[in-house]
């Protein structure tokens, strides 16, 4: 800029007069005052030729972003009223679902034929590093060989180990279900228990949450505890500190839990989710050397291969791998191109790897959780920024108003580098996508507050983070 004439001991009457009261002039006078300028802005509305007038904020506030998001979002909820909810109903809910499943399950078949891979409905069983023995569905038992051998068999549901544990059910049974759940007791406090009795609650049963200690061990606990209360106010009830020590069926066809704290219900079903172990018990690895790890039977590997170098593993059953389809299916395809493509630097990262949990109020994340990041670099190195915000699409809904959403950035002071982003609200997957991708290429706090967001939009509240916890200021957001 060429120099404007502007000195400290001017005789005006505000260093800076601001024509115009909208978002830009808004926030301009704003900083200018925050960073010590006197400062004035003038605004006045001119009626429209059809005499509508409106308040300060401009056009973006009164007659553009703001109404009009908030009319776009009543369209989309008539549409899904009209268009998609019927298809959602209770009592074709679950046929709509198995249907599109099988769909699904028909174009992976045509997938693998169109891509030459051989498909086998077989179990499959070590017998030495190159050989197979087969067998499928009638008991037919085979061989095959191979150079080398990948292991993605997944992982399953861990069974409660309490009397009358049979009587439970896991998330591999909920999504085919042939009778109403009724009231449920969601055992865990797991990501998948925990999505379960939100959408459970979301269709209209009475759900309960027996926890043992903490909600999403591993994620970041203030997101997790703001997880728990949202699902509180949406009336799921938490019994906290217990487990269940026996499950019995009454004459009535319920079933009787009796709690470690001498408390006892009757559901209508027990739903599991403690855990997940990998499926390992019939692969036969104890005849090629592969010992699995005894808390979990998952199978320990360094970049995808085992302690047998012609045997690799991706996915679930891989010890210490984040239990996501999108990193089984990323750190397949980089293990194909180091195998078979010459791409020996094709390797997979697992740290800065997106996630959600669809919890009644989405969780989204990538990094380090608060906790993570203190431990490895030291609270006094650390900066986190956040931030509470009522999400637009909630503020016309009195109850859904009373609720918050939230996001933090967790920052290494001394390079500025961010090593964690967590977001609490609407859409949560689509907000964090495009930030993973920040992530990944190493982006500092700057490069995020210097993007110009979308708006109004939520995913545009990480990009005007500004307070810190440090600081002890408000975190609420005030507005464009």
């Amino acid at each position: 800029m060429v120099p404007d004439g502007h000195v400290p001991d001017h005789p005006y009457d505000y260093d800076l007069v601001v024509i115009g009261g909208g978002s830009g002039g808004l926030a301009a006078s704003k900083e200018a005052a925050a960073l010590g300028a006197r400062v004035a802005v003038l605004d006045y509305v001119k009626p429209s030729p059809a005499g509508s007038t409106w308040g300060l904020g401009g056009t973006c506030v009164n007659v553009g972003c703001i109404p009009k998001k908030l009319m776009h979002h009543a369209a989309n909820l008539n549409a899904y009223r009209k268009i998609d909810a019927p298809h959602f109903g209770v009592g074709i809910l679950k046929t709509n679902v198995q249907n599109h499943i099988r769909g699904l399950n028909f174009k992976y078949r045509v997938d693998l034929r169109e891509k030459n891979v051989t498909y086998l409905n077989m179990l499959g069983k070590f017998l030495d590093p190159h050989t197979l023995e087969t067998v499928d569905k009638k008991g037919n038992k085979g061989t095959l060989t191979s150079s080398r051998f990948l292991v993605a068999v997944g992982g399953r549901p861990s069974p409660l180990s309490c009397e009358g544990a049979e009587l439970a059910i896991s998330s591999d049974d909920i999504f085919s279900l042939d009778r109403d759940p009724g009231h449920v007791l969601c055992v865990g406090a797991s990501y998948i228990s925990l999505e379960c009795a939100g959408f459970l609650r979301g269709i209209g049963k009475d759900v309960t949450v027996a926890v043992r200690s903490i909600l999403l061990r591993g994620f970041d606990r203030e997101c997790a505890d703001m997880i728990g209360e949202y699902m509180k106010s949406e009336g799921i009830v938490f019994k906290e500190e217990v487990v269940p020590t026996k499950l019995a069926k009454t004459d009535g066809g319920k079933i009787a839990v009796t709690f470690s704290n001498g408390d006892q219900a009757e559901y209508d079903t027990v739903l599991v989710a403690i855990g997940r172990t990998g499926d390992t018990q019939k692969l036969g690895l104890e005849n090629v050397g592969i010992d699995v790890n005894p808390k979990n039977s998952k199978i320990p590997a360094k970049l995808e291969q085992t302690a047998v170098p012609n045997v690799y593993v991706i996915g679930d059953v891989m010890d210490g791998c984040p239990e996501l389809t999108p990193v089984a299916i990323h750190a397949g395809r980089l293990l194909s191109r180091r195998l078979f493509g010459g791409s020996p630097s094709s390797i997979m990262d697992y740290r800065n790897v997106c996630t959600t949990v669809f919890t009644p109020i989405e969780y989204g994340t990538v990094g380090y959780s608060e906790e993570d990041a203190k431990n490895e670099y030291g609270e006094e190195n650390l900066e986190v920024y956040h931030k509470y915000f009522i999400p637009l699409e909630w503020s016309l809904s009195h109850s859904r108003s009373e609720h918050q959403g939230f996001c933090k950035a967790i920052v290494y002071k001394a390079s500025r580098k961010v090593l964690g982003l967590h977001y609490l609200g609407p859409n949560a997957g689509e907000v964090l996508q495009g930030f993973g991708t920040a992530m990944k290429l190493g982006c500092t706090f700057d490069d995020i507050i210097g993007t110009v967001g979308i708006h109004p939009t939520t995913a545009e509240e990480l990009t005007t983070l500004s307070i810190t916890k440090e600081s002890g200021a408000d975190a609420k957001a005030s507005g464009c």
